[in-house]
């Protein structure tokens, strides 16, 4: 059952990403659902997990995956229903698990009842204002109001049929709401209470760094290698001072509320000292460490954004939180085996240059999460690391989905491939996804040896690896811990969390493992030496 929710829960738990439509099909249709999730739950539970996130399963066309919400009030029928989600969150309560549910308050579906009521009332009504319509520019108004480009590609406006056009960051199905409008800020509000009421734990929230745009919209060119959703410049739709008084209105809506309930913001900002601003004691509890996530596999580097993260999040009274995976960046067992970064959201693919064969990367994988692990703080988990999985690269163009792909003409792969159905057995069209076999992504055929029943008991299996570890982690503490750094050589990293000494390999030569028990290792150790791409934890 779940334990009293009054001891700030969030700021040492271990928290399971689950992309709905990827992880378990219950009716059959070649897409996860609500069902299919609650009938996995046991899994979780036994993984070791202490909270699972859902990205979006509110209505919605599909046209980005469920972050194009129609009613922000109700699930989407390709996911169940409202009596499906209720089941869901009582059984994770059972099973001492918390929920967060995905929320996107920057924009809505252009088939939200209120946009297609903006398109009928026309300029200057009270329907428009609830969104960013403005007038173009030139002589007849042909022009966009102003250079901003889609973070998927392409234009960030569209033309409407009276003249005026409306802002979409994302896609032209994805219109911005006006956050200056109160109209917009109570019905957030009462989106809020809707799900608080049916027992929620908290909200993951999407873009929590947009929502609020510069005054007077001025142009704007993002350097060519920026990461689409931010950069290390001041950008005027992203990170602007006004948002923080919505946060700050949102933390009083959840103090109504019993059992620490939380809000995560995904504030894609390029310092974690920027990031920390969003967990100031009275806006949200957590927010996303993406100069983490981002980190190379580097000693000093990763050394420097750990010590960077707990003193910004300190300062603030904040836990800090770490994450290597989630729905839209390259899973790490790829991503850390790559020669070059890749910009956040551009993915890549079968013609991407020097790919690293599959499995190359997931020594380091297995490295970096026992490694993360022993942080102090909150870590993100997102659905198939624990199974090693990597990149799916091979998805053949006509079953790609993510419309950076389509608003590109192909130059952008988008996040397909850390988007692909979970391998639950060896056997099986789907791998165990769908009992029908089918998959609304093509699973590649090596993902038979990552399959959770092909792991499952097995000795040295990353799954037995995650689970040792989680189970360490509760343990001893570590996440309420705090780390001191030990003496090291190059490309060692060394520290003490408690009673735990945790000792990284990044690039090392192999390196004599301190006295004590060896509590758990990401990978085969001989005669007491820890080799490069290795992680060990030593009691």
């Amino acid at each position: 059952m779940l334990s009293p929710m009054t001891n700030e829960w969030w700021r040492s738990a271990v928290i399971y990403q689950i992309y709905p439509r990827s992880f378990a099909d219950a009716s059959g249709d070649g897409v996860g659902d609500l069902a299919g999730i609650t009938n996995r739950l046991d899994s979780l539970a036994h993984l070791g997990v202490d909270v699972v996130w859902l990205s979006p399963f509110m209505t919605s066309p599909q046209k980005d995956a469920g972050y194009d919400v129609a009613d922000y009030r109700d699930v989407d029928p390709l996911f169940g229903t409202l009596d499906d989600f209720d089941a869901l969150l009582t059984r994770a309560h059972e099973l001492g698990l918390r929920v967060i549910a995905d929320l996107v308050p920057n924009h809505s579906s252009d088939q939200h009842p209120w946009f297609q009521a903006a398109l009928a009332a026309g300029p200057g009504s009270a329907e428009r204002a609830r969104y960013m319509f403005r007038e173009g520019r030139g002589a007849d108004g042909e022009l966009p109001p102003n250079n901003w480009e889609s973070v998927f590609g392409g234009p960030a406006w569209t033309r409407v049929e009276d003249g005026q056009w409306y802002l979409h960051l994302f896609d032209s199905s994805q219109p911005d709401f006006d956050w200056s409008n109160e109209e917009v800020r109570e019905e957030f509000r009462g989106i809020l209470r809707f799900w608080l009421d049916r027992g929620v734990d908290g909200f993951r929230v999407d873009v929590a760094h947009g929502l609020v745009k510069a005054d007077g919209l001025p142009d704007y060119t993002p350097p060519a290698d920026a990461d689409s959703m931010g950069g290390a410049e001041p950008v005027p739709y992203w990170g602007q001072e006004g948002v923080h008084e919505v946060y700050r209105d949102w933390h009083k809506v959840l103090d109504e509320y019993e059992g620490d309930r939380v809000l995560c913001g995904e504030a894609w900002m390029p310092t974690v000292a920027e990031i920390a601003k969003w967990v100031r004691p009275d806006e949200m509890h957590q927010s996303f460490n993406f100069p983490y996530l981002s980190s190379g596999w580097d000693a000093a580097e990763l050394r420097t954004v750990i010590d960077e993260s707990i003193a910004a999040f300190g300062s603030v009274g904040a836990p800090s939180t770490w994450v290597l995976s989630n729905h839209d960046v390259i899973r790490h067992a790829t991503r850390l085996s790559l020669d070059e970064g890749t910009p956040q959201g551009h993915g890549i693919g079968p013609k991407t240059p020097n790919l690293p064969e599959e499995g190359a990367g997931l020594a380091r994988a297995r490295a970096a999460s026992t490694l993360m692990l022993a942080l102090p703080g909150s870590a993100y988990v997102y659905q198939g690391e624990e199974l090693g999985l990597p990149e799916a690269i091979d998805i053949p163009d006509d079953a790609r989905q993510d419309p950076t792909w389509y608003r590109t003409n192909g130059e952008r792969y988008g996040r397909d491939g850390c988007r692909v159905p979970l391998p639950w057995t060896a056997a099986g069209a789907s791998h165990g996804f769908s009992d029908t076999g089918k998959s609304w992504l093509p699973q590649p055929a090596s993902w038979a040896t990552y399959a959770r029943d092909a792991q499952e008991g097995v000795e040295g299996s990353t799954l037995e690896l995650y689970r040792s570890l989680l189970a360490l982690r509760k343990e001893h503490g570590l996440g309420t811990g705090s780390l001191e750094w030990l003496p090291s050589g190059d490309g060692v990293l060394a520290f003490r969390n408690g009673s735990v000494t945790v000792v990284a390999n990044v690039s090392g030569e192999p390196v004599a493992l301190p006295e004590g028990t060896v509590l758990a290792a990401s990978g085969a150790l001989a005669d007491g030496m820890l080799p490069a791409d290795t992680t060990a934890w030593i009691g």
